[in-house]
């Protein structure tokens, strides 16, 4: 990645630096909208969303001479994103840069044609039709792509390991995210292999998510896996504290739940991700087009493990573990 972008800053960048200039000798200033999943944090900038900012900053751009960025937090409403895609539309903004997951494409298209978009995050983008292949994938879209099979399969194979007589695993799931049906396939190759029930729990908002956790600890699961969706991520802190009072063992797709009070997470980091964005960024600002970006996928995921929620859980986690994680919040 680094060799990438110094090759894509300062060396065989003849074609493009010429367009970069001009911009910024015409006083270009790059108007960005930015649709965050999540709710605004306080502060910004430490959150996981600053670090598009972050990945701007380390390629040369400055905030507010060389672009600025029209925020919209979502807080776990999907319906407010065909009105983002409306208000970018009147903004004129230049790029779309999607941190709430490939769903939101459909209504950024509508609103959006012919705006370039980088998914900061997505799952399974080829399968949902968003774009044509991982490599070429087409009309105006490109960004990263989580590996989906393996984060799945690991999150499994950590539960198995830390809960004993592992049996009957609940999944929380949002039915308003299309990407969770694929999440839950994949979970449930992983947990076929290892011999476990998965039990599908759903929930829409935060009073569906109380009554989840009282029917699931009803049903006698041993542990829980939270998808990634961006109303649990908003709801980390109730999802986090439900799991402890209930003496659930959980694991997440992101660090933050860990930070909220989760046991675990095991996956992609949404703050690398979104650093990582700023590349495909900068390309576009360089006259690259979207849909000639091969959309990137991680081969470094994270472990994160909670030890006082362990010890307040009575969970023993295997040494190894401790040894292995990238972080263990104390």
């Amino acid at each position: 990645m680094r060799r990438r972008k110094f090759i894509a800053l300062f060396g065989g960048a003849a074609a493009a630096w010429p367009l970069v200039a001009r911009a910024q000798q015409a006083g270009k200033v790059w108007r960005i909208g930015l649709v965050a999943g999540g709710a605004r944090p306080v502060p910004l900038e430490t959150s996981a969303y600053a670090g598009f900012l972050q990945g701007m900053r380390e390629l040369g751009y400055v905030e507010g001479r060389d672009f600025v960025i029209e925020w919209r937090f979502a807080e776990g409403r999907y319906e407010l994103l065909p009105e983002f895609a409306a208000e970018f539309a009147r903004l004129r903004v230049d790029l779309i840069v999607l941190a709430a997951g490939g769903f939101a494409i459909p209504p950024m298209r509508q609103a959006n044609p012919d705006i370039p978009i980088v998914m900061g995050y997505s799952v399974d983008p080829v399968g949902q039709g968003f774009v044509a292949s991982l490599a070429r994938p087409g009309g105006n879209t490109t960004g990263l792509a989580s590996a989906l099979e393996e984060i799945m399969a690991k999150q499994v194979d950590l539960l198995v390991s830390t809960v004993p007589s592992l049996a009957r695993v609940a999944v929380l799931t949002n039915p308003a995210n299309p990407s969770n049906p694929i999440i839950f396939r994949s979970a449930e190759a992983a947990a076929q292999q290892a011999r476990i029930t998965l039990l599908p729990a759903k929930a829409q908002n935060a009073e569906e998510i109380k009554n989840v956790f009282d029917t699931v600890t009803k049903e006698h699961v041993d542990a829980v896996i939270v998808q990634v969706d961006a109303l649990f991520f908003a709801q980390r802190q109730l999802i986090a504290e439900l799991a402890l009072r209930n003496r659930l063992p959980s694991i997440f797709g992101n660090r933050e739940y860990v930070e909220a009070g989760g046991l675990m997470s095991y996956g992609d980091s949404i703050r690398e991700f979104l650093r990582q964005s700023a590349s495909f960024v900068d390309k576009i600002i360089k006259g690259a087009k979207p849909g000639d970006l091969p959309i990137e996928q991680p081969t470094k995921f994270n472990l994160v493990i909670n030890r006082k929620t362990a010890d307040g859980l009575g969970v023993t986690i295997p040494p190894q573990l401790y040894i292995f994680a990238d972080e263990v919040v104390e």
